[in-house]
C-alpha cells in the first residue's frame, strides 16, 4: 500500500467520516484540544519557570501535580490532534508547519525525557537549583511557544 492510499483509507474510516459529517462534531474536537494545549502549555511554564527560579519555593509541592495535570492536557491534546489530522491527513502529510510541529513536539519530550534521566528521578523538584534544569527550562519554554505557533500557522500553509 503506497502512502497516498493509506491516507484514503485512514480519511475513509467510519470515525473519520463521522467527524466530517456531525454537526458540531469537528468544532468540539478542535475546541477540546485547544483546552488540552492550554492545560498542557499552562502547567508546564509554570513549572519551567520554577525551574528558572522566577517562581519562590513555595510552589514546589505543587510541582508534581503541576506536571500530572500537564500530562493530561498533553494526552488530550494527542489525541483530538490525531482525529483532527485524520480528516485531511494527505494535505497535513505535505504541510510545512504541522511537519515542523511534529519535529518540535518531538524535540520536547525528548529534553523531558533528557530531564528526568539527568536529574535520576520522574520528579522534577530534583532539578531545581541545576544547570540541567535551567537548561531543560529554557529549552522547554522555547519548544511550547514554537509548537503553539507553528499548530496555529497550519491552517496557513
Amino acid at each position: 500500500m503506497q502512502l497516498s492510499e493509506a491516507f484514503q483509507w485512514i480519511e475513509a474510516l467510519p470515525l473519520v467520516r463521522m467527524i466530517v459529517t456531525a454537526p458540531g462534531l469537528y468544532p468540539a474536537i478542535s475546541a477540546l484540544h485547544i483546552l488540552g494545549i492550554a492545560l498542557l502549555v499552562g502547567c508546564i511554564v509554570t513549572v519551567d519557570l520554577r525551574l528558572l527560579g522566577v517562581f519562590s519555593a513555595e510552589l514546589d509541592e505543587a510541582l508534581p501535580g503541576l506536571i500530572r495535570v500537564a500530562l493530561a492536557g498533553f494526552a488530550i491534546a494527542a489525541t483530538t490532534g490525531l482525529l483532527l489530522v485524520s480528516v485531511r491527513i494527505g494535505n497535513y502529510a505535505s504541510n510545512l508547519a504541522f511537519l515542523t510541529k511534529m519535529a518540535i513536539l518531538s524535540i520536547a519530550g525528548t529534553n523531558v525525557v533528557v530531564l528526568r534521566l539527568g536529574v535520576g528521578s520522574a520528579d522534577v523538584r530534583y532539578g531545581l537549583g541545576t544547570v540541567r534544569g535551567r537548561l531543560a527550562a529554557g529549552l522547554s519554554l522555547a519548544l511550547w511557544t514554537s509548537a503553539v505557533f507553528s499548530g496555529r500557522w497550519i491552517a496557513f500553509i
